[in-house]
């Protein structure tokens, strides 16, 4: 489908500039990539209920006839109540709608009608409040899309009704024939077609394997195409000395046994042979790796080589700044600090002194990645959390030097399985030990009518000299539930926390703004940061003991995990309280995990089990491709495109064969997304 990618999504009827730039924040820009924007859910509409029937306190469709409509009512609060009284034939029910006066008008002529909603039985009769109301001929599976405020699901459908008038009756499938019958999979055609307007729910599921199996496979091969030359790599820049011995000797705690053999490790491949070191330090939050980080520093400078160390965010680079200029604060290494909030007459002698080698251990940013920054005698690349990162952004800052000995942190517990897809060519270290001191932080799951107690538990302990976070979702209110933390924050003026000091911190303020908010919170000034996930990593205040998030469904467990690893860095007794509202047993059941363990990867393979590889490093975190069905297929797809990838680059490692141009295109088209490279 390449020439519906090339199709501007402003093609379709009634998509005008506005409703593009909506488009756009889902990630669509073309035909193609609406066509490739996946339904998250469905609503089955297909065969409806009588009342008596209808399940209990579950959604599910119902047919019925309006036999009288009241006019809307205007109640206390301000509030429109439309009410209706329906019947099936049979049984009658009472159906009430909030603020939706327009629907009278619609309604009150009577007529059959389809409701989509929860159905109550009371004692002598049945009710259904604030369904989705649709004409008969509306019967059928629906999809449900991803949304933007401003851009409903219904438009969003029906945008997709008139790409499919595009759409060719034949295909261009990128999995070839040979894959498509070894693994029983249906076509391109089949999947697209069923994804998004199936004829049943089993149609769904064939789809959905087959769209996961794509994506998985497509990952494999690109992960595998960039990682290509890694092993074969040479370089000179080969450490003569091992000074971490001298380093650990100034620190002022005692460090793991996990940490030494990290750095152990670390060095060892920084001093063997002539291939450049490719190593993943993976811990649990707090399990000490920017001192394992720091120690491999300090003997790569001691050996007369420069290093680079990129964190995702400025917060984080500042962190680890702070961190390595007091552990280091006892020797001649020099620590600079590069990011897109240092003015440029602050940048210039930064530029100078990295070029000459005065900068022994330079911390960023994004920043470190530009043109102006020279090295003298680069040796060492770390990154922190590197699922964040672009591979383009990776590629050059590595570039950078000749070949240097490359290290990746990652905070995010990874299931060994998946470790080994998305970094192959690293060697792995983990540390599974925490420092003493670390807390465990009790961790409990309530709902919104106990939320009112919540807030009484933060106030007493913010009387007490503590502090909290509150996380919500979502910057701005939309069209959704989901806790705004803009509209949250003037809530608790409301409540018993209104005379407490609040101060509200988002990905969308500038860099500068929120240096100024975590300064003062860290110093204490405030006792509420009411935030969205932009803290999740490279927080760092010992006294907050508090952590409540809001609509915790929407997070995965590792994310949780992360946003929980905020507090419990101090010496007293610290806390977790998620808010879900959501009553499913799925849903219940992931939550639970994190009530149960404070083991990152016990709920990193549980994270995994239940939602599968695709989302689990959260919606919002980037750098890996996204992945928009592999979340809900089993975990042997991973094995089978795993196998199916190995067997395809064993024949054609370019993909260049001509049937193997579509996964080529694929793997271009995904990665292109993630960080920008082209895949050669």
């Amino acid at each position: 489908m390449p020439s519906l990618f090339k199709m501007p999504i402003e093609t379709l009827k009634g998509v005008g500039k506005r409703k593009a730039e909506l488009f756009g924040k889902l990630g669509v820009d073309s035909v193609g990539a609406l066509l490739r924007l996946y339904p998250r859910t469905y609503e089955d509409w297909s065969k409806p209920y009588t009342i008596a029937e209808a399940p209990q306190n579950a959604v599910c469709c119902v047919r019925a006839e309006i036999e009288s409509a009241q006019p809307p009512a205007r109640i206390r609060g301000g509030m429109m109540i439309l009410k209706l009284v329906v019947c099936d034939g049979y049984d009658r029910m009472t159906v009430t709608f909030f603020n939706q006066k327009y629907l009278y008008d619609k309604l009150r002529d009577g007529g059959e009608f389809l409701f989509y909603g929860v159905v109550k039985k009371n004692t002598y009769s049945y009710e259904m409040s604030s369904p989705t109301v649709s004409e008969t001929k509306k019967e059928g599976i629906h999809p449900v899309y991803p949304q933007t405020a401003g851009l409903s699901t219904k438009q969003i459908e029906a945008a997709m009704q008139q790409a499919f008038v595009l759409l060719p009756e034949k295909m261009n499938d990128p999995i070839p024939e040979n894959i498509l019958k070894e693994y029983h999979l249906c076509s391109l055609n089949f999947a697209i077609r069923n994804i998004h307007f199936p004829k049943s729910l089993e149609n769904v599921e064939r789809a959905r394997e087959r769209l996961a199996f794509e994506e998985m496979l497509v990952l494999q091969l690109g992960m595998a195409r960039l990682k290509g030359g890694s092993k074969k790599a040479k370089t000179s820049l080969r450490i003569e000395n091992d000074y971490s011995d001298e380093f650990f000797s100034f620190l002022p705690f005692e460090p793991t046994n996990a940490q030494r053999r990290a750095v152990k490790e670390c060095i060892a491949d920084m001093s063997a042979g002539m291939h450049p070191m490719n190593r993943l330090i993976q811990g649990d939050v707090g399990s000490g790796k920017t001192a394992v980080a720091a120690a491999v520093c300090y003997t790569a400078a001691k050996n007369g080589f420069q290093c680079a160390f990129m964190a995702p965010t400025e917060i984080l680079a500042t962190q680890h700044f702070n961190s390595l200029t007091g552990l280091l604060k006892d020797t001649d290494i020099k620590i600079s600090l590069l990011t897109g909030s240092v003015t440029a007459a602050k940048k210039r002698p930064v530029y100078q002194a990295l070029d000459s080698g005065e900068i022994d251990i330079v911390i960023g940013t994004h920043a470190l990645i530009s043109e102006n920054v020279k090295f003298k005698k680069l040796g060492l690349v770390i990154t922190d959390e590197q699922h964040r990162f672009g591979v383009a952004q990776r590629s050059a800052l590595i570039s950078k030097g000749e070949n240097p000995h490359i290290m990746v942190m990652s905070a995010t517990p990874i299931p060994r399985t998946l470790a080994l897809m998305i970094f192959g060519d690293l060697d792995l270290s983990v540390l599974d030990e925490l420092p003493p001191g670390r807390q465990k932080v009790d961790t409990y799951l309530i709902d919104s009518p106990k939320r009112h107690r919540a807030f009484g538990f933060l106030k007493k302990n913010i009387e007490s000299g503590h502090q909290c976070y509150i996380v919500c979702p979502l910057v701005e209110q939309n069209e959704t539930e989901l806790a705004s933390a803009e509209e949250y924050i003037d809530k608790l003026k409301n409540t018993v926390l209104g005379g407490c000091k609040t101060a509200l911190l988002h990905g969308k303020m500038k860099a500068k703004e929120k240096d100024t908010v975590m300064s003062a919170f860290a110093a204490g000034e405030i006792d509420i940061l009411v935030s969205t996930t932009v803290i999740e990593v490279g927080v760092n205040v010992p006294n907050a003991t508090i952590m409540m998030i809001e609509n915790a469904e929407r997070f995965g467990l590792s994310q949780l995990h992360q946003l929980r690893g905020r507090v419990g860095r101090g010496s007293d007794k610290s806390y977790c309280i998620l808010v879900s509202d959501k009553q499913s047993d799925n849903t219940r059941e992931r939550l639970s995990v994190m009530c149960r363990t404070n083991n990152g990867f016990k709920i990193a393979d549980e994270d995994l089990r239940l939602r599968g590889p695709g989302d689990f490093f959260g919606s919002r975190q980037h750098g890996l491709p996204e992945l928009k069905v592999a979340s809900i297929s089993s975990m042997e797809i991973l094995d089978e495109t795993q196998e199916a990838a190995r067997h395809i680059l064993e024949s054609d490692p370019e993909l260049a064969a001509k049937e193997h141009r579509g996964l080529h295109f694929e793997t271009q088209r995904l990665f292109a997304k993630a960080g920008g490279e082209q895949l050669q």
